[in-house]
């Protein structure tokens, strides 16, 4: 039966494995080798490709070792062509990649890194975004913009509603104590915030999640709602008081400002 493995590796990332009737396999981020090879030996499974969404070597570790036990192929951006060792095939924004029955779209996502990509497959209803939209929040900029990365987000926030994310840590615990600082009367959010926690209790990843109910939770996909905006300055400062960095606020203000003055609409202002 097909499916998708998540894989713990490191302290928090997250490697994804998926494999076909046929036991044939393609792996996606493998930041160390021998977790993806004790899931490989365990199931069974051939291992054909290794997807990559960007060049970090918390993304890119396992590659050299899986390709030289099982002769795989890397798949990367174009752009990364020079960052990504060993690469095999090179794609780029629009192009389409297949793997048997499953094909999927390439997103070009940058922000993160500037060579940052999704691989969109629809008929997984899955989407594998790296580091650029975790669970209630986003990645960090490296070598990105804010509009950049604004940008991207509204790339995948277009995607189908059912949408599973997977994304590439588990950071979803503490991006919920942002999301609950800057919209503490978000009733979905709360609820969100209970399942978090079992899981969490549990030892259960909160990975994948659904786009369509993260589009109305994830404060970073909600930066062009005008009402939501309006209420956030009060927030921020709540947020500030109680000493958390302040690198995604930083992100999340320049991308408002930025989208509303491009885009000609006021950027309006609380009084605190």
């Amino acid at each position: 039966m097909a499916e998708i493995l998540i894989i713990k590796c490191l302290n928090d990332n997250y490697a994804y494995i998926y494999l076909n009737d046929k036991k044939e396999a393609f792996v996606v981020d493998p930041s160390e080798a021998s977790p993806v090879i004790d899931t490989l030996e365990k199931n069974d499974l051939q291992l054909k490709y290794i997807l990559n969404t960007h060049h970090h070597f918390d993304h890119i570790g396992g590659n050299f070792e899986l390709k030289e036990k099982y002769n795989c192929k890397i798949v990367g951006s174009k752009k990364d062509r020079d960052r990504i060792p060993g690469i095999d095939i090179e794609i780029s924004d629009g192009d389409y990649w297949s793997f048997k029955e499953h094909t999927a779209q390439i997103i070009e996502i940058p922000g993160h890194t500037s060579g940052h990509i999704a691989f969109f497959f629809k008929s997984l209803n899955a989407v594998f975004t790296g580091d650029t939209l975790f669970s209630l929040g986003c990645g960090r900029l490296f070598e990105g913009t804010p509009t950049m990365m604004w940008n991207s987000l509204k790339k995948l926030r277009a995607l189908p509603d059912q949408t599973k994310i997977y994304c590439g840590h588990e950071y979803t615990f503490s991006n919920a104590k942002f999301a609950k600082h800057i919209d503490p009367n978000n009733k979905l959010l709360d609820e969100a915030i209970v399942e978090i926690k079992n899981k969490r209790e549990k030892g259960l990843p909160t990975i994948p999640f659904e786009l369509g109910t993260e589009k109305k939770i994830n404060p970073f996909l909600r930066a062009d709602d005008q009402k939501f905006i309006d209420s956030i300055i009060k927030a921020l400062v709540r947020f500030f008081k109680a000493e958390w960095s302040g690198a995604f606020v930083a992100i999340f203000i320049l991308a408002i400002a930025i989208e509303f003055s491009t885009s000609g609409r006021p950027l309006s202002l609380i009084h605190i």
